[in-house]
């Protein structure tokens, strides 16, 4: 569960109307609602451009949630993290009843350059619930601890060694997949921006504003090259090229 003070953006009757009915595929991107914005863009115009961002993903993220078949809840629950000076950032979690939440911070929508970069974000979060990687990655780790801890033990470890060796087990594991996840993430989060009406080659140009992680080994993400290229490879299947 978070415990932060949110500000919920996807709730409540009225709010977003709509957002609990999945809504057809539209056959591809119409015209962006906000055009490209500089880095002054206003706090509030900002926030508004992503609550209606929000609005048009989330029954597209759900009815591919329930497509796919690999969540038991597709009820998303969209909220911005209000809290002051938190840097750029964008997190997938489930509360305790295993609702999954998309949290984004302010500083992260106020960087956001234009609709499809805010439609990709939240399309990326939501594509990490859709494709099960919370409990892929909690499996991976239990995994690499076992694992490790075994190995430990055999070679004559006592049990502060086994439990470190443990703990390094199952970071390398759940980090082993963790490059996969995102790429999987990039590839489903560009096909739901698209299918709600958005550009993910222009929503994808968000990279460019990234630090570039290379190709690290044991690495969390993979090259922003890399990143955008899955995104371009899905486009071009959804426009048939």
């Amino acid at each position: 569960m978070i415990s932060a003070r949110w500000a919920a953006v996807c709730l409540g009757a009225g709010l977003l109307a709509g957002c609990t009915t999945p809504a057809a595929y539209p056959p591809g991107p119409v015209p962006v609602m906000m055009a490209p914005a500089s880095p002054a863009l206003s706090a509030p115009a900002a926030m508004a451009a992503f609550r209606q961002v929000a609005t048009q993903i989330e029954p597209i993220a759900e009815a591919m949630c329930r497509d796919e078949g690999h969540a038991a809840n597709c009820d998303f629950r969209i909220v911005i993290d209000d809290r002051p000076n938190q840097p750029p950032n964008a997190l997938q979690t489930l509360d305790t009843s295993g609702r999954p939440v998309l949290a984004f911070s302010v500083a992260l929508i106020l960087d956001a350059r234009n609709s499809d970069e805010l439609a990709f974000v939240i399309g990326h979060e939501a594509a990490h619930h859709i494709a099960g990687h919370i409990p892929q990655a909690r499996q991976n780790a239990l995994q690499g601890a076992l694992i490790a801890g075994i190995l430990a033990q055999a070679a004559g470890a006592g049990q502060a060694e086994i439990k470190a060796a443990q703990r390094t087990g199952a970071t390398a594991a759940a980090r082993s997949y963790s490059k996969e996840f995102e790429l999987e993430a990039d590839a489903l989060g560009a096909e739901i921006a698209f299918h709600a009406g958005f550009d993910p080659l222009r929503g994808a140009d968000f990279f460019d504003r990234l630090p570039d992680p290379g190709d690290q080994f044991l690495g969390t993400h993979p090259t922003n090259a890399a990143r955008k290229a899955a995104v371009a490879q899905v486009v071009a299947r959804l426009r048939g090229f």
